[in-house]
This record gives C-alpha cells, structure tokens and sequence, in this order.
C-alpha cells in the first residue's frame, strides 16, 4: 500500500531577505522592536563575529589537513545562527554546545585555543564552564547535551535562579543541536522532561540539512519546529541565515524562558556548506546545485549588504577582516605550542575531594612505569 501524502508547512520567520534587504515576513512583525533596540555597536559586532568565525574555521581545518588537529568540525554557512543566538543570551544563561559552536564559545568569552586544544588531543576535558561564561563543554555523543541541559534548568527551579522578577540573575538554558540529532531518543526525552516540568530552556534546532550524508528530509516529514507543539511548548522556524532573525527570536525565547514561561523550540535553517568533520568527504552525497543554491543566501554576504546600505564604511569591513586574520594567525600559532598533559592530570577531578583511590592509582602507575629497565636503550643511543 502506497504512503498517504500529507503536506506539512511551518512559517519562517525572516528579517533579511537572502539579498540583503529589511523585508519582514508576517511571521516577523513582533520581532522587529527587539532589532530596532540594538546600537550601531551591537550590529557590527554581530558582523565581525560572524568574519571571525569564518576565518578561523579555515585555519582550523587547514591544521587539520597538516597534520597539526585530529579532527576539525567546520561551522562555514551557520554564522549567523550562532552568533545571532548567542548574542540573545544573558551573561548568567547557561549554553549547552554540541561541537560545532565554536564562535558561541568565543563570545562567551572562551580562548578559541582551548577548542583546539580538544580536537589536537591536547586536554582530556576542555574547559570550566564557570570561567568560560558558563559555555559548557562540547558533547561529541549525538543530543545527550540535551538531557544535560535539561537537568540543568530543572537545577536552576530548583535552586530558585530563574523566575524571581530579576532580569539581571533569572537564569535561562540554551541547548544547541543538529537536525541528525532530533532523531536520537535522548532529544525526545529531554523534550518530555522540559516540557513536564516547565523548565526555563530553549532548544536550538540548527537545521543544516545534513546528518553526515543523511538528509533532513530522511529524517522528519515534516518541520522540525512543529515537534515543539508535539511536545506541548511553542516551536518557531527562523531563517538561520538571517542572523537579525536568529537574535530577535532566541531572544524573545529566552525572556519567556526566565519569566517562567516554560521551554520552547527554535528551527534555524542554515546549511553546512563544507564537510560534517575533516573525515568526511560531501561531494559523495550531495549535489553541485544544491551546494550553489545555498552559497547564494550566504549569511555573511546578506548582511554585509544590509550593513553597506546602513552606512557602513569600507574602513569598517577592512578593519574586522585584518582583525579576523590576526586572531587566526595567533590561534595557528598558540595551537602549534600546544603539548600533550602529563600523565598526573588523569587523575585529578574524578572526585571533588582528594580520594585515596586516585592517590593508590597514580602511586602504582608511577611505580609501574618506572619498573622498566631503559638501559639496553640507553646503550643502543
């Protein structure tokens, strides 16, 4: 028996059109005061951030391809769903990242060097979220960051961070993962236990049309924003491209969020315009067409023209291009002086408190590793 065909549509909500142009669809009239209240500044931080993240996604997969990174996962084509969304967040919001959301760590404050460090095998945990704006750390096992930050929002109601009137320590969750990982069981329990419990959260969806060389369309029949309604919280689908629409929307969420509102779910659509990881090879799953269509809505190229037609100098955008190329000429060369840990550091923070277990472990691996006669070594130098 031939499948029933159904027709299921979500609206988008858009702010730039892929030309450049202030166009609001209907969908985006309510989130047009949230980017009329940002400054001159603000606008042209969302650009740079978007260069830099761009310029050091080519020097990081340039590292890897020399030998200097075991793996780099590239973010070229999902700028402005990153930094629009991460620029929608308070300083006491928590971000949960997959491993994609390299320029979301930098603007929370983390040095770029420490990504590089992870993915060179150089750390055997990355950083401390609590001295990295509260960015957590990367989760390489598809969606189990979101029951991660699905407890942690339970955390804040329960330690009563979140929902007490004050917007300067209210307290919100934001969740990024892929459209590949909605298909994982653990997104689906992290949705039941947000949306049972009201917790102060919103999942980022970034839709990049890929799950390794799995399309989206494989994955769901319909669009990934209408699971939030499946799951009882709101679900909105924004043009991730667009990253006046990424900010205004996340944003809009995430005061929802703090005021006791409940979780939502946002569907970016964007699209990853190079390899899922340096391992990957798209030109065997993917079209030349495809690929062309998507480089015409260039997140960065929309709204450089957009920023142009403002006024914009070409001082400015000179200015965050040599800025974008000293920052990835420094992160190359702090990452080439990048060496592996000692062998001490396995040990420490497995328990908060000293334990003697560890203090057992480690006195037998030294013991053990210097029971080997290394003469005969020695002798042959």
């Amino acid at each position: 028996m031939a499948a029933r065909e159904r027709e299921f549509t979500a609206p988008t909500v858009q702010l730039l059109t892929p030309e450049g142009d202030l166009r609001p669809s209907p969908e985006a009239e309510a989130y047009l005061p949230l980017v009329e209240a940002l400054t001159d500044g603000e606008l042209e931080r969302f650009y740079r951030d978007m260069a830099v993240s761009r310029r050091i996604d080519v020097a990081g997969a340039n590292l890897q391809r020399q030998g200097q990174l075991a793996l780099w996962v590239p973010s070229h084509g999902q700028e402005a769903a990153q930094v629009g969304s991460a620029h929608a967040a308070r300083p006491q919001d928590h971000l949960f990242p997959s491993y994609r959301e390299h320029i979301v760590g930098i603007i929370r404050g983390l040095d770029p060097v420490r990504i590089l460090a992870l993915l060179r095998g150089a750390t055997l945990g990355g950083w401390n979220p609590e001295e990295n704006g509260n960015f957590h750390l990367y989760t390489l096992v598809l969606a189990s960051q979101t029951l991660h930050a699905t407890g942690y929002a339970m955390g804040l109601q329960f330690d009563g961070a979140t929902a007490t009137g004050d917007p300067e320590t209210d307290a919100a969750v934001l969740v990024y993962y892929g459209d590949g990982s909605t298909s994982q069981g653990d997104a689906s329990e992290a949705l039941v236990f947000a949306s049972s419990y009201q917790t102060p959260q919103v999942f980022f969806i970034q839709n990049n049309q890929w799950a390794i060389s799995v399309p989206v369309e494989r994955q769901s029949r319909s669009p990934l924003s209408l699971r939030g309604g499946g799951f009882g919280m709101p679900g909105v689908r924004v043009d991730g491209n667009d990253v006046l629409a990424s900010y205004a929307v996340t944003r809009q969420s995430l005061e929802e969020a703090r005021a006791g509102d409940g979780p939502s779910l946002i569907e970016a659509l964007t699209y990853r315009m190079g390899a899922h990881t340096t391992a990957d090879d798209p030109t065997k799953y993917r079209s030349d067409d495809e690929v062309a269509y998507w480089g015409a809505r260039d997140p960065i190229t929309r709204y450089r023209t957009w920023l142009e037609g403002r006024g914009a100098s070409a001082a400015f955008f000179a200015g965050v291009d040599a800025e974008a190329n000293d920052i990835a000429a420094d992160l190359r060369h702090r990452a080439l002086e990048l060496t592996a840990p000692t062998r001490e550091v396995i040990f420490e923070h497995v328990y908060s408190e000293p334990h003697p277990l560890m203090v057992e472990q480690a006195e037998w691996l030294e013991t053990f590793e210097t029971s080997f006669d290394n003469s005969a070594d020695e002798g042959a130098a």
